[in-house]
């Protein structure tokens, strides 16, 4: 039997403008991970969405972000409104470090976004001690933890074998009632009934930026999905998409460079590409 494989991301009608392809708010980087923030929204904006707006925490990002990813819009994160309806989805995590002062603006996040999110890093370490921060919410959850994050979530250490990525993935997306991506070789994605077992991708992959890149990638893909419903297309299938989309991009930078020389940048640079195929 042909192996299922995730649906392509709704094509934008003759008639679209920004808000049909999608506006999505990132809350992510910082003074020292500035890089976080950069490559979500770079993935964010080459995966489709037709406005991305970083929140941002640290006035460095206010400058770093416009040399390298000009067509953002930015915002302060400190006197942003979350529960505005401007935005179609979020995400929340990549490179925000672990403050207090951080954790406030997490929680404000996930307690007023009216929308659906992806939860990634930093804001994976906060809800495994305060899971109803995800369990409360309305809106579809997306998580994407490495297998160190899965631990924490669980408790428990996730195992390497398919069966135990496959049960640690199920485990977290019926605990915080969400869509879990297990990242690693083979990523797991699964809403706790439905799995899906990622088929691309290769080892150049491990390294540092890759999973910003992805995090990206699945908010524009959650966004489209709310501004062009379609059936076979839901939060599932988005997050199914990106995680494929995200390997075939790397997949195809890697033809390019060679695995070693691989850097998360690249996986940018090959995204539209990857969509084609």
């Amino acid at each position: 039997m042909k192996a299922w494989r995730p649906p392509p991301l709704p094509p934008l009608p003759p008639d679209a403008h920004k808000g049909t392809a999608g506006r999505v708010l990132l809350l992510c980087g910082s003074a020292w991970m500035p890089g976080a923030a950069v490559l979500s929204a770079r993935g964010a904006g080459r995966a489709g969405a037709g406005l991305v707006t970083v929140a941002c925490q640290d006035d460095v990002l206010r400058h770093v972000v416009p040399l390298a990813a000009p067509e953002c819009v930015l915002a302060d994160a400190r006197a942003l409104d979350y529960g505005s309806q401007g935005w179609h989805a979020g995400l929340v995590g990549p490179g925000l470090g672990s403050t207090p002062e951080t954790h406030d603006l997490v929680r404000a996040f996930l307690r007023s976004f009216e929308g659906p999110i992806v939860v990634d890093a930093d804001a994976l370490t906060l809800c495994a001690r305060e899971p109803e921060l995800l369990t409360s919410r309305r809106f579809p959850v997306v998580m994407t933890p490495h297998p160190g994050e899965a631990a924490r979530l669980m408790g428990h250490d996730c195992g390497s074998s398919a069966e135990a990525r496959a049960a640690a993935a199920r485990e977290i997306a019926r605990r915080y009632h969400a869509i879990c991506c297990l990242k690693g070789p083979h990523t797991v994605v699964t809403d706790g009934e439905r799995l899906y077992v990622n088929d691309t991708g290769n080892p150049g992959m491990a390294t540092a930026g890759t999973g910003d890149v992805l995090a990206g990638i699945t908010v524009a893909y959650l966004a489209r999905g709310r501004t062009l419903p379609r059936g076979d297309f839901t939060a599932y299938e988005a997050a199914a998409a990106a995680v494929w989309v995200h390997g075939r991009a790397g997949d195809l930078a890697a033809a390019q460079v060679g695995p070693t020389g691989l850097v998360a940048s690249d996986l940018v640079g090959s995204l539209p590409a990857a969509q084609r195929t």
